[in-house]
């Protein structure tokens, strides 16, 4: 299945990491098959929008969802892809649920689906948040290098990709 959404969203990703997603997106099509679908549910996200999820639960209605300021995460620079499995429960094409079980094996092959996509990011060199002390398994981030730190450094300083707001890397 090709995700119109996924598709769209790989091309918000920072320019440098935007063919590589689209080959990784490629590649977990190839192995997720029958009832499982992958979706990039988050790549770019703004500072306004980074701020008002860390906002969640804290100074905003609903349970604290990040604690990522702006700024502060991959997201903000594009360098960073959220995921969630879609399932076709009945076999009729329609992909009705969103799942996040790192070990359902939908499409039946005997691995579990998401770790198949968690294979296929690493193999690109990609960091996954399942990894972490604290666990964030939808997450992936590719660094390039750069700390936040140093991109918020950068950002502020205006070393911007000309005619964009991606840092230039």
């Amino acid at each position: 299945m090709q995700d119109k959404l996924t598709l769209e969203r790989i091309q918000l990703l920072h320019p440098k990491l935007r063919d590589e997603a689209g080959e990784i997106y490629k590649a977990i099509g190839e192995v997720l098959s029958g009832k499982a679908a992958c979706r990039f549910t988050s790549t770019l996200r703004t500072f306004a929008e980074q701020a008002a999820l860390h906002a969640k639960g804290r100074s905003a209605p609903g349970k604290i969802v990040t604690n990522a300021r702006a700024g502060t995460s991959y997201h903000n620079y594009g360098l960073a892809i959220d995921i969630v499995l879609l399932i076709d429960r009945n076999g009729d094409g329609i992909y009705e649920e969103a799942s996040w079980d790192t070990k359902g094996d939908f499409d039946g092959d005997s691995i579990a689906d998401w770790m198949e996509i968690v294979a296929i990011f690493k193999q690109y060199g990609w960091e996954w948040g399942g990894d972490w002390r604290f666990k964030d398994t939808p997450h992936f981030q590719k660094t390039i290098g750069y700390s936040v730190r140093q991109l918020l450094e950068k950002y502020n300083a205006k070393k911007l990709i000309p005619n964009t707001n991606y840092v230039n890397i």
